[in-house]
C-alpha cells in the first residue's frame, strides 16, 4: 500500500482531519498531480479556521505553475490569516516569501 493509500484510508475513517487531509495534499504534490492538490488546499483554506499552513503550499505550487499574481494573493490572504490566529512565524516566512516574488505592479 503507497503512502497516499495509507492517507487516504485514514481519511476515509476520520475525513475532517486537517492533518490528513494536508497529507494527502502534498502526498499528491510529490506525485506530480498539482491541480488535486491545490483543490484540497482551496478546501483547507476555506475551513474555519483556515489551514494557514494551505496558503503557504498553495503559493508555492501556483507560483511552479507561473501563476504568481495567484501565489501573491494566497499569500496576503494567508498573512491575514497567520496574524489572526496568532502564528507569527507563518506570517514572517509567507511575508519573506511575498517579498521575494516582488511587486505585482511591474
Amino acid at each position: 500500500m503507497s503512502r497516499r493509500e495509507k492517507i487516504e484510508a485514514m481519511l476515509a475513517e476520520d475525513p475532517d482531519d486537517t492533518f490528513l487531509r494536508y497529507s494527502l495534499a502534498m502526498e499528491l504534490r510529490s506525485e506530480g498531480k498539482t491541480q488535486q492538490s491545490l483543490l484540497l488546499l482551496d478546501a483547507l483554506m476555506a475551513d474555519t479556521p483556515p489551514c494557514v499552513s494551505a496558503f503557504f503550499m498553495a503559493a508555492q505550487q501556483l507560483v511552479d505553475l507561473d501563476e504568481v499574481d495567484l501565489a501573491r494573493d494566497r499569500l496576503r490572504v494567508g498573512i491575514d490569516q497567520a496574524r489572526a490566529q496568532g502564528d507569527s512565524h507563518a506570517a514572517a516566512e509567507m511575508s519573506d516569501y511575498l517579498a521575494a516574488l516582488g511587486s505585482s505592479d511591474l
